[in-house]
């Protein structure tokens, strides 16, 4: 029987990862590192749930963040998913008997997962090829770039399914890439936007046939990979510095956060995914 989460524990919740250093995805991380050339490549496979992220992978993807800036032949980072979804946000199961402190210490790690894709010092590709939702979304979003398939879709449906919120960080993410307009009408529709409106709000930068997608974001890096280090880690910096200048500082959000991963609402949204049912709202 899982033990009630709390803010005191949820750093220890999952097992520690392993490194995966080569093409074979391996089952203790679902997460596996390549280089091609000055390209590294972050694949992301666990298809049976659409590659939801549990807390291992969380880790797997910093450390592969960690391992492509340190080693200096890589210019270009791509992140990509398998199975015909790029990542289907947080694995559910991990709010089981969450409590409000539980979802502020949750946003506080996931913030930090984000926020190192964003601060890494080479240029970031997002392949999205089919859902790219919640925690996946987040993940796109903090990337340079983003090229997806035709079969692509984004957003944040929690307003419909599970009752939480995003952090005050990732809501300024939406916000600075596809406008205030849009990001409200998403988080509280909780509707997807599928490839064609992603384009022309500007959240995507190509669309492909899912059969181009791969050797299209390839070219492209290839082709970024050849830019002056200098100039993408000053443009980088700079557009990092005005990100910051904008932003709230850390923890102005924290009251809506608990109150929110506190609700009734939220508990039962978890519990009715977990049953495979729908949620019957207090």
């Amino acid at each position: 029987t899982r033990a009630p989460m709390s803010a005191s524990n949820i750093a220890q919740y999952g097992p520690a990862i392993t490194w995966v250093a080569s093409r074979t995805v391996m089952p203790s991380s679902n997460v596996a590192w390549d280089i091609k050339g000055s390209v590294g490549i972050v694949r992301v496979h666990r298809p049976e749930a659409r590659n939801a992220f549990t807390w291992e992978m969380y880790d797997a993807l910093v450390d592969a963040c960690d391992k492509a800036e340190a080693d200096h032949n890589v210019r270009v980072l791509i992140i990509r998913g398998a199975g015909g979804a790029f990542a289907a946000g947080t694995d559910i199961s991990q709010f089981a008997d969450f409590d409000g402190e539980a979802g502020v210490a949750y946003e506080k790690r996931l913030d930090a997962v984000i926020d190192r894709i964003e601060r890494l010092r080479l240029i970031t590709i997002a392949e999205v090829d089919g859902p790219a939702v919640g925690g996946g979304c987040a993940i796109a979003i903090a990337c340079d770039l983003r090229l997806c398939s035709e079969r692509a879709s984004f957003g944040v449906p929690v307003s419909r399914t599970l009752g939480n919120c995003l952090s005050m960080a990732n809501t300024a993410r939406m916000v600075d890439t596809i406008g205030l307009a849009l990001t409200r009408d998403l988080l509280l529709t909780g509707r997807l936007v599928l490839a064609d409106e992603a384009l022309r709000a500007g959240l995507v930068y190509k669309v492909y046939d899912e059969d181009q997608l791969s050797q299209e974001v390839m070219t492209l890096a290839d082709e970024l990979a050849s830019r002056k280090r200098s100039t993408v880690v000053a443009t980088k910096a700079m557009l990092l510095r005005l990100r910051d200048h904008r932003r709230p500082a850390a923890g102005s959000a924290d009251d809506i956060l608990r109150e929110c991963y506190g609700s009734a609402e939220f508990a039962e949204g978890v519990a009715a995914f977990l049953a495979g049912r729908k949620p019957r709202w207090p």
